[in-house]
């Protein structure tokens, strides 16, 4: 078993004893590895996002939070690999670090025989990498966090010119363009909307304030040339 298929495994094996525990040393003994490679697993499944706990001393062991995953799924492998490839392009799109967390909740949450065989389609979808690095910034962590909870953000922005400001800004939405992603925004330094290009954000800092509640729609109309549509979840 190669290591992307036991971390899935080892998703499974918690789920199916969940909310009971197993210890490093019986998954060890169930996926014929040592219990330090066990630990390195779990950790990386940890920092994926998938809710493992870890209790110490006797009686411990690792738990899955079921509260918290996707109930077994009838994804077909061909669906599954459908939304891998739709979230493997997300690249430095808003939330590119939640979208690879999902695909892999989605994976663990199919049945053992499907997900093998999505994982096995996988393998048969290659993207072509050019070959100067594509040196555009992600979106900051901080940047997702303003336009999820509503918070005015401070940013120190360089312009078409390359001159810099520090703007306290109440974020509105994301805006995709052809090739880069936007804030869109209130800019109390300008006081009025503006279309912040993220790969300009040199630094980004949350205030404690909420910031009013903005519609898009209103905002849209003053910014030149700017026409868009919601993303649909369904």
């Amino acid at each position: 078993m190669n290591r992307t298929d036991r971390l899935y495994a080892i998703v499974e094996e918690l789920r199916a004893t969940a909310p009971g525990r197993r210890s490093a040393r019986a998954l060890a003994e169930r996926f014929e590895v040592s219990v330090r490679t066990i630990e390195r697993d779990v950790n990386a499944l940890q920092q994926a996002g998938v809710p493992i706990y870890a209790d110490t001393g006797r009686g411990g062991g690792y738990a899955l939070d079921k509260t918290r995953t996707l109930p077994p799924m009838n994804f077909t492998p061909s669906e599954a690999v459908a939304v891998g490839i739709a979230l493997s392009r997300t690249g430095e799109a808003p939330f590119a670090r939640s979208a690879r967390t999902a695909l892999l909740k989605i994976v663990a949450a199919m049945s053992a025989a499907d997900g093998a065989e999505a994982r096995r389609l996988a393998e048969r979808i290659q993207f072509l990498v050019p070959e100067s690095p594509d040196d555009r910034a992600s979106v900051p962590a901080v940047v997702e966090e303003a336009v999820a909870t509503r918070q005015v953000i401070r940013l120190a922005y360089v312009d078409r010119n390359g001159a810099e400001t520090d703007r306290d800004v109440e974020p509105v939405a994301f805006v995709s363009g052809v090739r880069d992603w936007y804030l869109i925004g209130w800019c109390r330094l300008r006081e009025g909307p503006r279309l912040f290009r993220v790969d300009r954000i040199r630094r980004a800092a949350l205030l404690e304030e909420t910031a009013p509640s903005r519609d898009f729609h209103d905002m849209a109309p003053r910014i030149p040339d700017l026409v868009a549509h919601a993303l649909e979840l369904g």
